[in-house]
């Protein structure tokens, strides 16, 4: 049986991930700070996502490693905050490179968790792998966690780089915020609503991870994201209609300033502000989604 190690493991990704690539056959071992709530099937190595230990041997002779380690976004984002998204993720990535000289036998593929935020909130512009970064933190943040894989990928191994978008899922991601906000009756377009909403289903994300490690053609940075973005009008629009829910207020973006950091405890600007992605490589690769549209994946998930 196939080792697929997966470091930042026990996170939602991580866990369905873990899932997925094991009813596909594969051994997944999680590696993380955080241990697992609850008994998993799978095996758990700690980590403290900076210095190398007794993990590394795991990385001997594995199929695969994906690295999904970074401290999360959805948080409110102070300076220490800031700091640790930042050097949660360049730091991790470095160790991991590091670990990767000192066993025998390598994984053959790196598969690298980026972020589709890199092209920063373009208001109307759909984004693909060859458009321009953006200008702030999370493009910054995404710039340097690239860099750090570029270069603590050893000769050798393939090294693939997935902009994802946010992730939806049964058990995790943003939607049981956005079901949460529906249900309070405040499901409507926030601010002018015009704001892209690019996400994935979670089986296509995870399909395709497994076709990353499968693939030997699959090298490089692509876009992780659903090929019909929307706006953030029509995407809660389909939401309350897949919760059956006949109306959503709207909320200006004052309320959501205000709201975000005093109820939800997280970022305002996560949902005053998008963009719209579509990736030309995994059209070209001849990748097939699962769940191309929104409505689809959303009766899968509710």
């Amino acid at each position: 049986m196939d080792k697929v190690v997966i470091t930042g493991g026990t996170g939602f990704i991580g866990m369905s991930l873990a899932k997925y690539l094991a009813n596909k056959g594969f051994e997944p071992i999680l590696i993380a700070r955080n241990e697992p709530k609850g008994a998993i099937p799978f095996t758990f190595l700690p980590w403290d996502g900076r210095s190398l230990g007794d993990w590394v041997e795991a990385l001997e002779g594995a199929k695969a490693v994906v690295n999904l380690a970074g401290k999360t976004v959805d948080c409110i984002k102070t300076p220490d905050n800031c700091d640790l998204i930042l050097r949660s993720r360049v730091a991790s990535t470095r160790a991991l490179g590091k670990a990767l000289t000192k066993v025998q036998r390598p994984p053959l593929v790196w598969v690298q968790m980026s972020t589709a935020h890199i092209y920063g909130d373009p208001p109307s512009t759909c984004c693909t792998e060859s458009s321009s970064f953006g200008y702030g933190l999370a493009p910054f943040v995404g710039e340097q966690w690239e860099k750090a894989f570029l270069d603590s990928l050893p000769r050798g191994v393939r090294g693939v780089r997935l902009r994802t978008s946010f992730v939806i899922g049964k058990e995790g991601g943003a939607l049981p915020q956005l079901k949460k906000i529906v249900r309070m009756g405040i499901g409507g377009r926030v601010a002018q609503g015009k704001q892209g909403m690019s996400w994935i289903h979670e089986d296509d994300l995870n399909e395709l991870i497994l076709q990353s490690i499968l693939n030997e053609h699959f090298e490089g940075a692509y876009i992780a994201s659903a090929p019909n973005p929307l706006s953030n009008r029509d995407f809660m629009k389909q939401l309350r209609q897949a919760m059956s829910m006949p109306f959503g207020l709207a909320a200006p973006a004052w309320m959501i300033r205000l709201g975000a950091r005093i109820v939800f405890k997280t970022d305002p600007d996560l949902v005053l502000y998008g963009r719209y992605l579509k990736s030309e490589r995994l059209e070209s690769a001849g990748f097939s989604f699962k769940f191309p549209n929104l409505n689809a994946a959303l009766s899968d998930l509710i």
